[in-house]
């Protein structure tokens, strides 16, 4: 039977897979779910890295004199008409 989720293979030195071992003992999760959580707290890590790195650059280009308002920016992708309440007739 295949495996519900994808399976990694890493190979550790001794030092890195004892301290991993311990890490999961001391936790009272298997080393599988350690590896997994810290591949999962990297991820955020980097993901928020590297989207406050893309807002700073955003910032450095923003220019308010021709920033649009948030209506403007509803008008220009149709979000300001009323929304319809069924009550309207149709023809």
């Amino acid at each position: 039977m295949p495996a519900k989720n994808p399976r990694v293979m890493a190979v550790l030195e001794p030092p890195l897979y004892e301290w991993l071992t311990r890490f999961a003992r001391a936790e009272g999760v298997s080393v599988s779910l350690k590896v997994r959580d810290l591949l999962r707290e990297a991820y955020e890590m980097y993901e928020d890295e590297y989207l406050t790195s893309l807002a700073r650059a955003r910032a450095r280009t923003f220019d308010r004199r021709t920033a649009l308002t948030t209506e403007q920016m509803k008008a220009r992708l149709g979000l300001n008409r009323r929304p319809r309440t069924g009550k309207e007739r149709t023809r």
